[in-house]
Order: structure tokens, then C-alpha cells, then sequence
């Protein structure tokens, strides 16, 4: 079987999504996830390549099956041109492809074989997504960029849009970048009690996501709302708020803006006093002590809580911390403080971090003061993540 004209292949940047037609091309409606593996996308005649296919599954021996997949594949590298402006056309990525046909190739049987050209010909014509996010996982392998070990091991912080180190003591943009992938949909609402310089919310934005982040120092919101407006876009929602969080009117916040609660909410908070923030009480950097930081981080969770989804997801982003020589486990005490308010928890991802502003240019310094004084420097901070009980 010979298929003229098939298929194109082009430079594309076509993220992963559901099915949709549009002008009588068969297209994915695209979500959120910008791939590597994306980057080149095969576009071809959909209909003749299920075609292809389905015939390949009524073979009864393998040696045919592997010729048959070995010509589809000297198809995808032969570069040639959709067969019909009017033929349903599909966009799929070209690693993703090529590693599923030879999958195919190196199959011992025909049973394995028919299992394997059965689940690509679902993996091209439906989508199979959970309630909490966007990732179809008929084509699970295409997700190269989404996360799923607990180590996180995050070479620099992505300085793309409109992302800057201007804040002392912000977060590197791939944190909610990777819990947004994973814990929303496009179009649902993250919400930020510690926005800070807006990471979240830039990231958001990028992602089609409404974000609603709450800052106490109305300089530092001001700024921020000035870098969203530079970064317009129709498709969503992205606003900051001066306020405390820990009584702030969530509720009627989110009503400003037309919704009535939050699927994922991202805290950053600070780690107790290692940096100051502000000179302001309700600053949670300037707690007397860890049992009173403790105790207004509580008051943040049990009001975010009220606008959170039942089943949806709650991220501690947070440190641990030296004092008086000894080591204060922030990341386990705040954990402690979310669990008691009923939440479940799901996952403690360990991210890295090489230098921080604290301690730039000063490596060496620091690896003295460790061996003298018998202890570890700090190049971990913790990614709690909770469920809303339902």
C-alpha cells in the first residue's frame, strides 16, 4: 500500500491538546505543554495513515509487519506534501511517532504488535485527560517537560517572559509552572497569597491560566501589576491585590472577577526571618518566632482553603533554616500546619538550588564555615503538595 503525498514534514511548535475540527482539518485544540519533542511536528493525511494502519493489524506475520512499518517510516523522513487541501490532516509530534512505529519494528509478536498499532491508532484519533489537568494520556510520552520524580533538579531560573530577578527572595518560574501542568486546566483559576513579584502569575499568564495573587507591600504589587499589563492577553484573567492573606475577603475578591473559588493555590511563603520583607507585623518574616510564624502561615492556609475546590490542590513552596547552630525544619512544621487543617498529603518533591543571592560568590566561604562548624550547607528547599479533602 503506498500513500501519495505523505505526509509533510515542517518546523512546527503545535503543543500537545484535545481533538477538534476546524475548516475541515482534523487539529488538536492546543493546551499548555511547550515540548521539546514538539518543536518538530509531522502534519499528514489522517484518514489514509489510519488506513495504514488498520491494515498492518489484519497481517498475520511479523516479518510483514515490520516491511509495512518500515515504509510508513521512510514516508515520515521522505519530506513530501499533504495528498488534498480537503483531507482531514493531523498534527503529531515527530519523536513521539517515529519512537512508536519502532516499537512496533522491534516487536517478537504479532500479538504484541496489533496491541501496539491498536494503541497508536487510539492515541491519534481520541483524548484521555483526568479532571485536574490537561494531559492526554493516549500520548503520555509526548509530555517530555512535566515532571513526575521527586527530585528536581533545575539548572538556572528561566528568565523568559517577563521573568526577572528583581525580587529578593522570588521563585524560580518552573515550580508553578510544573504544579500549573499538572494540577489545572486551561482556564481555571490558581490563586497566590504570597505573590510577591508575580511569578505565579506570570507563569499563569503564559499558560492560560486566571491567577488572583495577594501581596502585602503595595509597591511591590504596583510593580507587579505594571509587568502584567505589559504582558496583556484576552484569554485570561491575571490580577494582583494588596492585602494580608491571612484575613483578607478571598470570596468576594474572586467575585471582582467573576469566579467563585480557586483549583490550585500556590504558597511561597517566607522562610520565618531569613529575609525581611517589609517592616510590617503582619509580615510573617518578622515573627518573634517559629511557633508564631507557624501560627500566621496557619491562618493563611485555613483562609485559602475556604475558596479552594473539595479534591483540589494546595503547593507549600518553602526552606529550611539555621539558628543558633541549629537546624530548624520549616518545610516539616509548615507541612504539619496543612495537615492538620485536613488536608491530604500527596507528594514532597526536594528541588535543588546552586547559589542564592545570600550567598553569591561566597561558595568557597561557605564550604569553610560547613567543615569547621559540623554542618550542611542548604542547596535543597522543599514542594509540598496536598489534596483538598473531598
Amino acid at each position: 500500500m503506498t500513500l501519495a503525498g505523505f505526509p509533510t514534514l515542517r518546523t512546527s511548535h503545535h503543543p500537545v491538546g484535545n481533538f477538534a475540527m476546524k475548516n475541515g482539518n482534523f487539529y488538536l485544540v492546543p493546551t499548555d505543554v511547550r515540548l521539546v519533542s514538539m518543536k518538530e511536528s509531522l502534519i499528514f493525511d489522517r484518514k489514509a495513515f489510519l488506513k495504514r494502519l488498520n491494515a498492518l493489524m489484519k497481517i498475520d506475520n511479523m516479518k510483514d509487519v515490520r516491511r509495512g512499518i518500515a515504509r510508513i517510516t521512510s514516508d515520515l523522513h521522505s519530506n513530501g506534501q499533504v495528498r488534498s487541501r480537503t483531507a482531514l490532516t493531523l498534527h503529531v509530534s515527530r519523536s513521539f511517532l517515529l519512537g512508536e512505529l519502532k516499537q512496533i519494528e522491534q516487536t517478537h509478536t504479532i500479538e504484541r504488535a496489533r496491541y501496539y498499532l491498536s494503541r497508536l491508532s487510539k492515541a491519534l484519533t481520541s483524548s484521555k485527560t483526568s479532571s485536574i489537568n490537561d494531559i492526554n494520556l493516549h500520548r503520555w510520552k509526548e509530555y517530555d517537560e512535566v515532571l513526575t520524580d521527586s527530585l528536581w533538579v533545575l539548572d538556572r531560573r528561566d528568565s523568559t517572559g517577563g521573568h526577572s530577578a528583581w525580587y529578593w527572595g522570588n521563585f524560580v518560574p518552573q515550580i508553578p509552572r510544573q504544579l500549573m501542568l499538572r494540577y489545572t486546566k486551561r482556564g481555571e483559576w490558581v490563586l497566590d497569597p504570597f505573590a510577591g513579584s508575580g511569578t505565579t502569575l506570570l507563569e499563569g499568564k503564559r499558560l492560560g491560566r486566571n491567577c488572583l495573587g495577594i501581596e502585602l507591600q503595595p509597591r511591590v504589587a504596583d510593580k507587579v501589576r505594571r509587568l502584567l499589563e505589559e504582558k496583556t492577553s484576552a484569554d485570561t484573567i491575571v490580577a494582583i491585590e494588596t492585602g494580608d492573606s491571612r484575613e483578607i475577603d478571598l470570596q468576594s475578591l474572586l467575585q471582582k472577577y467573576q469566579a467563585r473559588s480557586v483549583q490550585l493555590a500556590i504558597l511561597h511563603p517566607p522562610y520565618h526571618d531569613i529575609i525581611k520583607f517589609s517592616r510590617k507585623r503582619n509580615d510573617l518574616s518578622n515573627a518573634r518566632s517559629v511557633e508564631v510564624f507557624l501560627r500566621m502561615f496557619g491562618d493563611v492556609v485555613q483562609n485559602v482553603a475556604q475558596v479552594l475546590d473539595p479534591k483540589r490542590y494546595l503547593a507549600v513552596v518553602i526552606g529550611d533554616k539555621y539558628d543558633g547552630g541549629e537546624w530548624i525544619p520549616l518545610g516539616f512544621r509548615t507541612m504539619e500546619v496543612v495537615l492538620n487543617q485536613g488536608f491530604r498529603l500527596r507528594s514532597i518533591v526536594v528541588k535543588n538550588f546552586e547559589e542564592t543571592l545570600g550567598k553569591r560568590g561566597t561558595k568557597e566561604l561557605w564550604r569553610y564555615r560547613a567543615l569547621a562548624g559540623g554542618f550542611y550547607v542548604f542547596k535543597h528547599e522543599y514542594i509540598l503538595i496536598f489534596q483538598k479533602s473531598g
